[in-house]
């Protein structure tokens, strides 16, 4: 399965920016991206996500998901 990068903008809006078949590819090309951008809070926030097919990954993107645990257990 392929990572996608997406960037992230306010009420759900996706944009995908690229596809890889690796992950490290995928998290150097979004740590480039985020290092660009930084401090423009208007540009959105960029994500990796892996999954099946662009579909996926929007749905999986726009999926709210519970917090982990808070501090030492």
């Amino acid at each position: 399965m392929p990572y996608y990068v997406y960037r992230v903008r306010p009420f759900a809006q996706l944009e995908q920016l690229a596809e890889f078949g690796a992950f490290p590819d995928a998290s150097k090309h979004a740590k480039a991206l985020r290092a660009a951008e930084a401090g423009d809070t208007a540009a959105g926030k960029v994500k990796v996500m892996f999954a099946e097919s662009p579909t996926q990954a929007e749905d999986l993107l726009c999926q709210i998901r519970e917090p982990g645990p808070s501090g030492d257990d």
